[in-house]
């Protein structure tokens, strides 16, 4: 005859946890690639960083410069943006 052991109690939960917080993670992983491939597609919403989260976009722009020293996209937003006010 065949005896089966039950699983513990901690066993369960600790199964459910790392389920759970492997969720969340990519839930999390998910929205902020989402946020930045909105700041960085959309010259709208860096527009609305410059306005209203400066810090944020300073940020933004400094990881930017930090990965690629070409990148000029700082300045051509600001040419931008003082060219259409």
């Amino acid at each position: 005859m065949l005896l089966k052991n039950p699983k513990s109690a901690t066993r369960k939960w600790f199964k459910r946890g790392v389920y759970t917080l492997i969720v969340i993670e990519g839930a999390c992983f998910a929205g902020s690639y989402f946020i930045w491939y909105k700041i960085n597609t959309n010259r709208d919403t860096r527009k609305y960083l410059f306005d209203n989260y400066p810090s944020i976009l300073e940020n933004y722009y400094k990881i930017g410069e930090l990965i690629d020293s070409q990148n000029k996209i700082r300045q051509v937003d600001l040419a931008y943006w003082n060219k259409k006010t």
